[in-house]
């Protein structure tokens, strides 16, 4: 593992307060309940055909829901409880309160109930910031990691929960995995974040059928002490299943998903202790990104006030 390169001598907060990106200055941050008219959300970057937005409409989200569901449900190992299959959507109450991150191809269009045409969604992230989080009984991410703790360690900080990411199979490209983290970038620049927590999966629930992706997670990117959490007891999974010398590195980086191979570019710190996921078939580990440790070169990748994509 290469080491962290820390992103800017100023404070986190300082940070945002430099880069806020221009789309901010309209006077509307995305947020829950208030959203305002479809035509007023601004669009976070495009790539060709391919847009990165907040999802406009309730509509959007169950579009956005359908697409977890195939991923999830269809492609993957969830088991799907009666409603769910029905409806054939991903829900669940975290969806009420968050914002949702759209991948949409326009040149892939599919017909609503009026006969319009309207963009494919091909891509979807759910966020949800802290402030949102306390009004509405706390993370999602709770049930599995003591997050709370590592928020009281922070008072002073503001955290964003990522989750529920999925692509459409065709659309598993640099350029769409590229527009997400665009999309991301510019909120947590217009929403001010200083730390970004979520969890990722390890298809499969035998931890010793995985042992050396954990140990390899264990041993290379543990947090330091000020970012270290904990799966809640009850749940704990030992990730040091093998020494570090009995870790075949390069064949447990293969191993490891896409998401989580990209969070470590990135710069993110995982947890301690993994979590076996039944419903969803997974064993999950936490994420934990503070926006001061990201590495500097995908920062000024997107750029520092998310312009790359913007406005293409």
């Amino acid at each position: 593992m290469t080491r962290n390169v820390v992103l800017s001598p100023l404070s986190p907060r300082g940070l945002m307060r430099k880069f806020v990106p221009a789309m901010a200055s309209s006077g509307w941050l995305p947020g829950i309940k208030a959203a305002p008219a479809s035509r007023d959300v601004p669009s976070l970057g495009r790539i060709g055909s391919l847009e990165v937005r907040l999802a406009r409409s309730a509509k959007e989200i169950r579009k956005a829901q359908q697409l977890r569901y195939h991923v999830f449900y269809e492609e993957m190992s969830a088991i799907a409880d009666a409603a769910t299959e029905a409806n054939k959507r991903d829900v669940d109450a975290y969806d009420d309160i968050c914002d949702h991150l759209l991948v949409l191809d326009h040149e892939a269009f599919e017909r609503n109930k009026l006969g319009r045409k309207v963009p494919r969604i091909v891509g979807t992230y759910r966020l949800l910031r802290q402030d949102v989080a306390e009004r509405h009984g706390g993370f999602y991410t709770s049930a599995e990691f003591d997050i709370q703790s590592l928020v009281d360690a922070h008072p002073r900080l503001q955290f964003l929960e990522l989750g529920r990411s999925c692509v459409l199979k065709p659309y598993r490209t640099k350029r769409t995995v590229e527009l997400l983290w665009h999309g991301i970038w510019a909120y947590v620049l217009m929403h001010r974040i200083d730390v970004m927590v979520g969890c990722a999966s390890i298809e499969g629930t035998d931890p010793d059928r995985m042992a050396s992706q954990l140990a390899f997670l264990h041993h290379n990117a543990r947090a330091p002490e000020p970012w270290r959490v904990r799966a809640l007891d009850a749940r704990y999974v030992e990730m040091n299943r093998m020494p570090k010398a009995e870790v075949n590195e390069r064949q447990a980086l293969r191993e490891l998903p896409p998401l989580i191979k990209g969070y470590l570019r990135l710069g993110a710190y995982i947890g301690e202790g993994a979590v076996v996921d039944h419903q969803f078939g997974t064993t999950d580990v936490l994420i934990v990104m503070p926006v001061e440790a990201l590495n500097s070169r995908y920062v000024n990748h997107y750029g520092a006030d998310a312009g790359r994509y913007a406005g293409q």
